[in-house]
């Protein structure tokens, strides 16, 4: 790794916080340790291509095979590592209105995404669209607060997804923003919205009581907050409100964090609540260390693309 990158990555990591109020004291040797890596994109938006040297504040950033290219490297210094998006696939550059979606899939499978949410945007051909495109996703679509029994979409998605590596076991689930309002109603059909904050409390009860999950995830396009509309639900309020859940990944608002945000749940308990922008210029990165007893501790970075 080049210098200039070591030190724009470290700088930008946090500090190794504790999850579920452990000390870090039930930390003991690093031999006995394991290390689950999470990446994660949001909001890509369509973006195949890398912006360009006149491009501003974005230049030069992002771009599929660059992304290609960091995560192969990071899987190959630990190979327990899952690859998520908190959706809007969809939507923004001539790509998607040439090819509908079959391309951003496409691509997504050949990186290997292991789990994805719906947003807004991917209605924007409407369900039918959604529907029509998801052959070429090789990744399990999770979403546990839309109701598609009554649409096109009914059965192919989960709400959430169990994963395992080194004898962790990892529970994912889905969480999409109101549509009523946002997407027109022709566009998503019969799709009912349930609450977010009940859905999210009952997926991660499941998924630590049921499924003996030792990692929760909400994959959320909730949006991170919401200053001047205070009664509408965000990742940092879905954070406040729950249990049990470790790390909110989060998109919608577009919000650019440099590290993860480290948030009281109802229990006063550290989680974490993560955004990496949008259009693929950041790639989000989480390190979960495991010690013997499946205590957690945590770090993040956002690293440019």
């Amino acid at each position: 790794m080049k210098r200039r990158d070591f030190i724009q990555q470290a700088s930008a990591g946090t500090a190794l916080v504790t999850l579920g109020g452990l000390g870090l004291q039930s930390f003991t040797t690093a031999s006995k340790s394991k290390k689950i890596t999470i990446l994660h994109t949001n909001d890509v938006h369509s973006h195949i291509d890398p912006f360009g040297p006149e491009d501003g504040r974005n230049a030069n950033k992002g771009g599929v095979a660059r992304r290609a290219s960091l995560i192969e490297s990071i899987r190959q210094k630990n190979p327990n590592t899952l690859l998520l998006d908190a959706g809007d696939i969809f939507q923004g550059t001539p790509y998607f209105n040439y090819y509908g979606g079959e391309l951003e899939f496409k691509l997504m499978s050949k990186l290997k995404y292991d789990a994805a949410t719906i947003g807004n945007h991917d209605f924007d051909n409407g369900i039918d669209g959604l529907y029509a495109q998801l052959e070429h996703a090789k990744f399990q679509f999770v979403s546990a607060n839309y109701d598609f029994s009554n649409t096109i979409m009914d059965t192919h998605t989960k709400p959430y997804k169990v994963f395992q590596k080194d004898n962790i076991k990892i529970g994912v689930f889905g969480l999409g923003i109101e549509l009523n309002g946002l997407v027109d109603p022709s566009m998503f059909k019969e799709t009912k919205y349930l609450d977010p904050v009940e859905t999210a409390q009952d997926m991660s009860r499941i998924l630590k009581t049921e499924e003996h999950c030792d990692l929760v995830i909400c994959l959320s396009h909730l949006g991170y907050n919401y200053k001047k509309d205070p009664n509408k639900i965000s990742d940092l309020k879905l954070a406040a409100a729950t249990k049990d859940i470790h790390l909110i990944i989060g998109g919608h608002t577009h919000t650019f964090l440099s590290k993860p945000t480290i948030v009281k749940n109802i229990e006063e308990k550290n989680m974490l609540v993560n955004q990496v922008g949008c259009y693929g210029i950041n790639l989000g990165k989480i390190d979960f260390h495991f010690d013997s007893s499946k205590n957690i501790s945590a770090n993040g970075t956002s690293i440019i693309v």
